[in-house]
């Protein structure tokens, strides 16, 4: 939960320290409530680099490594618990809610690891799966800003599972829409996201929060 900013309440002209920090008190309940990224003035190489509005699966790859935002910072997770193929699209503005959108996309094949084991003769992708390449996605984009710190998945406030990933199916696309992104010593993101399999929507999620931590 957020903390609101106290606002002095004056009853004569403030003097210059009191004005000073009413502007700062404005200006930490302005960045609370827009929660919009403020990016560095000067990107090093790697860094505009890494802001592209898609990427590869050896992009993802060179991510899980730890080769795309810099050492101690966001990394997505190497196979086979990385749950998608590449992003087709990211972006700091769009979206359901204006702040921001990750999109990207699974091929399904009946030989992917999970298939075999859950469950033998009734294979399915197993549902928290799906949600955590929506987490996954969601700390990426915390990265993709430049946000630093190593993402860990906080909660998720409801997830819906109207449908399944079978084995015949050709393709899984993820969405997520920001919400918020709160900047401080604890980087917060929040978001909503889905999942639709072959065109069909079966997951719908809402309320995903990733937070990036520095040790």
């Amino acid at each position: 939960m957020a903390l609101k900013a106290l606002r002095p309440m004056l009853t004569r002209a403030p003097n210059n320290r009191a004005r000073a920090a009413h502007r700062k008190a404005a200006r930490q309940e302005s960045s609370e409530e827009t929660a919009t990224f403020m990016p560095q003035d000067a990107e090093t190489p790697a860094q505009a680099a890494s802001r592209k509005s898609h990427y590869s699966y050896e992009d993802l790859l060179a991510c899980g490594r730890g080769e795309l935002f810099g050492a101690g910072n966001a990394q997505l997770p190497l196979p086979p618990m990385l749950m998608f193929d590449r992003i087709t699209s990211i972006g700091q503005e769009g979206g359901a809610h204006g702040k921001g959108h990750v999109t990207a996309e699974l091929d399904i094949r009946p030989d992917l690891w999970f298939f075999p084991c859950h469950f033998q003769g009734d294979p399915v992708m197993p549902g928290c799966l799906g949600l955590d390449a929506l987490w996954q996605m969601l700390g990426f984009h915390l990265g993709w800003l430049g946000s630093p710190g190593r993402g860990r998945a906080l909660g998720v406030g409801e997830v819906k599972l109207a449908g399944q990933v079978l084995p015949t199916m050709k393709r899984v696309v993820y969405n997520v829409d920001v919400k918020r992104v709160r900047q401080g010593k604890l980087v917060l993101g929040i978001g909503d996201g889905w999942l639709e399999a072959d065109g069909e929507r079966v997951y719908q999620v809402q309320d995903m929060r990733v937070g990036l931590f520095q040790s």
